[in-house]
């Protein structure tokens, strides 16, 4: 009911037609979207629904996919490298000019906070729906932000912004400033370039891994030095200003959760604040905006002392963040039609009174990632795919569809699900049952993690900061156990795709394709080797006229009884184990056997006889005498070569994923027999980079 109001207001408010001498009102009916994935597939649906038409371009991995085929027009922009294809500045320019569009939204990441491209749009008399250039240029450069922020009256953090960026310089400040410190890159974001040392000793190597992160991210190796806050939380604000001088706050909210720096789940509002206190969060978020004679949506971010509370200023994001889907939810808006309205020269379509907040909202990214072995990235086909039912209260906002490929050329993230409710707990129940209905398989993914993060004690009662992966992390990753239970899962859909009453080839929603009155064949017996965790579980089955029969190596017979139901628009799988029942989705492809539990995906290694199996020892594996691809990438560099002599903890070589730098190391005192790829070549996950020579052999 509160967005339904909302939007009337909307629509019945009006639009002041009236410029001031500055402002050129200029209507947009056509923009291309310089971006790819889940968010030109967002600002393609609001376009739509307000009749502009889109042009998306797409590099030579993404001709498939699908934001090229959802936007009306679709243009090659280039290959697969961000660098020759959607960083592409001037090409995308020729593009929409090509195309007669009147705009250019940039979306987050890749072109969206470039100064140059930005001046470049202004050049060809192309709106760049974004800020100025001359806001681009203040907030990207965190030195000059931070000297903004303090004359505006916004509170900053103490450190270290200058342009002497001499080792001795940095080594003098970060001792004055005193150690935990925080050395991050000058520009960009998103955790790039963002080291901690903890102590004097630590300096050096973090600044030059800082560095050399920062400039292959933003071409940039400048860095600036603040006091570290232990015990931080991650508050921002989400701002919005037009081309006449007006400003707005939409509330604020909480991404402290994070991995590797990066937010991993984010809530509107932040819990545990004052009334007081989110005014005074957004009135200083009003200030930091007009300070830079800010246009569009813009988010200022601020580090939060979670003890008492403090704020100060950390940056200011000039673009959409990809967390804007909770502010939306909350405030009842759609800030990708305020973006082309404003871009079109109107006014803000509200003013800051009439922006109501209601409710809870959290967003979960869902990630192709292994949270156990380090959040670091995967990539690989989504080879099935079901999704929680979208309706006023769940967002599912994805560039993918099934069978779609997580390149390891861009950012691993697979979607984003948003879920509002009347209150945080509401909220939150909400949040971990869609969770339970997002079903993956193919690659690894977060969603398991995310479970059990949304259901932890702690998250619970709001006691977050940006430490609290780490600070929990025992209780985040017991140890995996399979249970009986589990196996007997497993078997029965098993049986049920042998015996073709289970298709893993059909339709998500429809996998059964025989009757449901299919009698067992009491005379079957099948055997299964099933593997998890490195343990090969042996599985008997027999049938007697009624249930199945279950042994787990050699174990007592359990009793299964099973059939099909609808659980809302899906089928799925009931069984009665030993006089337990309960319902789960199952998917079989290949050798990989995945159920879905309340607790998250299980799956399971259908064990092939020896001789189906062998696998080549020159595609990789783990063994003492070489250093396997923890992830599939690129191969960045090579540092040492055949017959080099290293020593353990010595560099060897940088892997590249998902814009990540993951250097390999020795493990040991060895010398190198053979290198498994060339600079720039793409390396598979489980790949043998470095092979030593078997020093037991000499």
């Amino acid at each position: 009911m509160y967005t339904r109001l909302l939007r009337i207001v909307y629509s019945f408010r009006g639009y002041s037609t009236k410029a001031s001498h500055n402002v050129q009102v200029r209507p947009i009916n056509k923009i291309l979207i310089a971006n790819r994935g889940e968010i030109a597939c967002r600002v393609i649906r609001t376009a739509r629904r307000l009749g502009v038409r889109t042009v998306a371009v797409y590099s030579d991995p993404d001709e498939h996919s699908l934001h090229a085929s959802f936007a009306d027009e679709a243009y090659r922009v280039g290959e697969a490298a961000s660098a020759a294809s959607y960083l592409r500045g001037q090409h995308i320019i020729e593009i929409a000019k090509k195309a007669a569009c009147q705009a250019i939204h940039p979306g987050y990441g890749f072109l969206s906070e470039s100064v140059e491209f930005a001046e470049l749009c202004q050049r060809e008399n192309i709106i760049f729906m974004g800020p100025p250039s001359t806001a681009i240029r203040d907030m990207g450069i965190k030195s000059t932000s931070k000297a903004i922020m303090a004359a505006a009256g916004v509170p900053i953090i103490n450190g270290y912004h200058g342009d002497d960026q001499s080792d001795e310089r940095l080594q003098t400040e970060a001792e004055e400033i005193g150690f935990p410190l925080m050395i991050k890159a000058v520009r960009g974001g998103g955790g790039k370039g963002m080291r901690v040392a903890d102590k004097r000793e630590d300096f050096l190597t973090a600044l030059n891994s800082a560095r050399n992160e920062s400039q292959k991210s933003f071409g940039d190796s400048s860095v600036l030095l603040e006091r570290y806050v232990r015990s931080p939380r991650h508050v921002e604000v989400q701002v919005f200003a037009d081309q006449y001088g007006d400003a707005v706050y939409l509330w604020e909210r909480d991404c402290s959760v994070q991995r590797r720096h990066q937010k991993i789940i984010e809530e509107a509002p932040a819990p545990g604040l004052s009334e007081q206190l989110r005014r005074e969060l957004g009135e200083a978020a009003v200030r930091a905006a007009r300070a830079v004679g800010y246009v569009g949506a813009g988010t200022v971010e601020f580090i939060m002392d979670k003890e008492d509370l403090s704020f100060h200023f950390m940056e200011m994001n000039t673009r959409l963040q990809v967390e804007h889907p909770i502010s939306e939810m909350i405030t009842g808006t759609d800030l990708v039609e305020w973006q082309i309205r404003i871009a079109a020269g109107e006014r803000l379509p509200l003013t800051q009174e009439e922006i109501g907040r209601k409710g809870h909202a959290f967003e979960a990214r869902i990630y192709a990632e292994n949270p156990r072995g380090g959040f670091l990235p995967g990539a690989g086909p989504l080879r099935y795919l079901a999704t929680p039912q979208p309706n006023e209260f769940v967002r599912v906002e994805t560039g993918v569809r099934e069978g779609d490929e997580v390149s390891v050329h861009y950012d691993p993230m697979i979607a984003k699900l948003v879920v509002w409710g009347e209150n945080r707990t509401q909220a939150l129940n909400s949040l971990i049952a869609r969770l339970r209905e997002y079903h993956i398989t193919g690659l690894e993914t977060n969603i398991n993690f995310l479970i059990d993060l949304a259901a932890h004690t702690e998250f619970q009662q709001g006691n977050v900061h940006t430490g609290f992966i780490d600070q929990h992390f025992d209780t985040l990753f017991p140890p995996t156990e399979i249970k009986d239970d589990q196996l007997c899962k497993a078997v029965v859909a098993l049986v049920l795709n042998e015996m073709q009453v289970f298709d893993s080839n059909a339709d998500k929603n429809d996998p059964f394709k025989a009757s449901k009155n299919t009698r067992l064949n009491y005379s079957l017996k099948r055997s299964y080797n099933l593997k998890a965790n490195d343990k090969v579980y042996n599985t008997k089955v027999r049938f007697d006229e009624f249930a199945l029969q279950i042994q787990i190596d050699d174990g007592p017979w359990k009793s299964v009884k099973s059939e099909r139901v609808w659980d809302g628009d899906r089928l799925k799988i009931r069984a009665n184990i030993d006089n337990s029942i309960s319902t789960f989705n199952a998917n079989i492809d290949g050798t990989e056997v995945a159920i879905f539990l309340d607790n998250g995906k299980v799956s399971f290694e259908l064990v092939q006889p020896k001789f189906l199996n062998a696998l080549s020892d020159e595609h990789g594996g783990v063994g003492g005498n070489k250093i396997v691809a923890p992830m599939p990438g690129v191969l960045e560099k090579v540092l040492v070569k055949p017959g080099d002599k290293v020593q353990k903890g010595d560099s060897l070589a940088v892997l590249i994923a998902m814009k990540m730098e993951h250097i390999l190391k020795a493990q040991q005192d060895a010398t190198i027999k053979s290198i498994g790829g060339k600079e720039g070549e793409n390396i598979a996950k489980g790949a043998a980079v470095i092979v030593f020579e078997d020093e037991a052999a000499k």
